[in-house]
């Protein structure tokens, strides 16, 4: 069986639905004949600079905070939802165009932001729960262990939106390198 770069040799007695299983489904990274992650990676390099602003927002303005609620949370969830989703269509397009320097560099760097991107989750949401269900509580029985939590929220806020920050950053330079640098300096 033929399948655009690569010959697949089947059992003629083999069933129709393994035989398809065993093809690739490039499609499902593709939208309009399009690869998806060009088109979905702007989403995330929208929604996580929100989130982390959103993040330190909520973490040194409380009246930021109690506006933003939930959201701050929910978006880091998105996040963490759609960046698996980018870098397997990001596999999908390395596999089309195959493995170019430029863009393994890309790559490598693009796996380390799910990390990142979990721990922007976890302290967004300890942060929700905390002001929303325990900092008052906390703050008039033992005003130091609040006073504490909150610090400690607040260095975690900031080492995290800062590592997220500079992940994507670094990421976002080497895919523009991956497909602008030939053009701009031959």
């Amino acid at each position: 069986m033929e399948h655009d770069r690569f010959t697949v040799r089947v059992n003629p007695r083999m069933p129709a639905a393994v035989v398809q299983s065993m093809t690739p489904h490039t499609d499902l990274f593709q939208i309009a004949g399009l690869p998806l992650h060009p088109l979905i990676v702007h989403v995330v390099v929208v929604l996580t600079p929100l989130t982390v602003l959103a993040l330190l927002l909520g973490t040194f303005w409380p009246a930021a905070r109690r506006r933003l609620g939930l959201v701050t949370p929910l978006a880091a969830l998105a996040v963490l939802v759609l960046v698996p989703i980018t870098v397997l269509a990001g596999e999908s397009l390395r596999d089309e165009v195959g493995p170019i320097p430029a863009v393994l560099h890309h790559e490598a760097l693009g796996r380390m932001l799910l990390p990142w991107t979990i721990a922007l989750f976890i302290v967004t949401a300890a942060q929700w729960v905390w002001f929303r269900f325990f900092a008052e509580d906390v703050r008039t029985r033992a005003p130091g262990a609040a006073r504490a939590a909150s610090v400690i929220l607040a260095v975690l806020s900031v080492v995290v939106g800062a590592g997220t920050m500079t992940v994507l950053l670094l990421i976002g330079e080497s895919g523009a390198r991956a497909v602008w640098g030939g053009l701009l300096t031959g």
